[in-house]
């Protein structure tokens, strides 16, 4: 089952949302196996102020490595991280602002083979503000926040959050697919979002997930250490595609194994585009970098010559696929 995250400025509604969706969700899914669960910062005891980057209340070294907020994504990450699978519903409500951030996020559902999807919360900054400043005006007052009740953000702190927001982009996989929610939404309106999110990852129609094809789990190997195997099989087929391809680009590349009785893999280059050596070497170090640290997500066994050259050649068409 999914992993949902919430995403938009701070104080935008994101909480109220994320609730609305949690009892929404509850309804689906009972009497059934899911499980549902939310995650927060404040389900998790992390002050807003991890936040703040101001001048006034952080150095300017300290600034640069941002250390609190880091500890803090690292403590959310592991929340996220102990329950997802694919029979848990995870509702992540918070900022969610940096993309790096949300692509983590989705590999991790991605690893365990469950979908992932953004939802975004909008409305407009003065609005945005507004509620803030009403937040900090109570507590100045002398207010005592209920329980539950969240607390506002500093105004350097909010300021500076909604200026290092990055929008998510549904034309990227990782924010995608995206649904959103506006201020002034009314209840249909809410309802409607909150059921085709439902149908697109968790009803009949949701995608089948894959892990990553170009990823391999890290073994060990009798035949030598298992980084230079790596870059040997990798580079074998690079020689290969540039003695084979044609003059004018396009058509199929044989790649032998070395197992008996298996055939030959096959490189599909684009049509009518001569691949050269830089574009073949780029390909090869980023497949490189991600088996690097044994990042694999599927595989078993042993690290062997073949599973090196498999995966490359489907890293190399899947590549090619998407150029054309």
């Amino acid at each position: 089952m999914p992993l949902i995250i919430v995403t938009g400025w701070p104080t935008s509604g994101k909480t109220t949302r994320s609730k609305q969706l949690h009892e929404y969700l509850a309804k689906r899914i009972a009497d059934t196996k899911y499980r549902l669960h939310f995650i927060s910062d404040d389900s998790l005891s992390i002050s807003r102020s991890v936040y703040d980057l101001s001048p006034d209340k952080v150095p300017a070294h300290a600034r640069s490595a941002n250390a609190s907020e880091k500890d803090a994504r690292a403590a959310i990450y592991g929340a996220v991280k102990r329950v997802l699978s694919d029979k848990d519903i995870v509702i992540l409500d918070g900022l969610n602002y940096i993309k790096g951030w949300r692509y983590q996020l989705h590999c991790e559902a991605k690893a365990v083979r469950t979908p992932s999807c953004i939802l975004q919360i909008g409305c407009a900054k003065d609005k945005a503000k507004e509620i803030n400043e009403e937040r900090l005006s109570r507590r100045e007052a002398g207010h005592i926040p209920a329980e539950g009740e969240p607390e506002p953000y500093e105004p350097g702190n909010w300021e500076n959050l909604v200026f290092r927001h990055e929008e998510p982009n549904p034309m990227t996989r990782w924010d995608s697919p995206l649904f959103a929610l506006v201020w002034d939404d009314n209840e249909d309106q809410t309802r409607e979002v909150f059921d085709t999110l439902w149908d697109s990852i968790a009803g009949e129609g949701r995608k089948v997930v894959r892990p990553n094809q170009a990823t391999l789990q890290r073994g060990r190997n009798e035949g030598g250490d298992y980084l230079y195997i790596l870059d040997r099989e990798t580079q074998d087929v690079v020689k290969r595609i540039l003695d084979q391809q044609g003059d004018e680009g396009g058509g199929e590349v044989k790649v032998p194994l070395s197992a008996e009785g298996k055939e030959d893999l096959v490189v599909h280059l684009p049509a009518g585009q001569k691949v050269g050596l830089p574009q073949l070497q780029r390909l090869r170090r980023a497949f490189v970098g991600l088996n690097r640290g044994g990042i694999g997500l599927e595989a078993v066994g042993n690290m062997a010559n073949d599973r090196s050259r498999e995966a490359f050649v489907r890293h190399l068409n899947s590549s090619f696929d998407q150029d054309e």
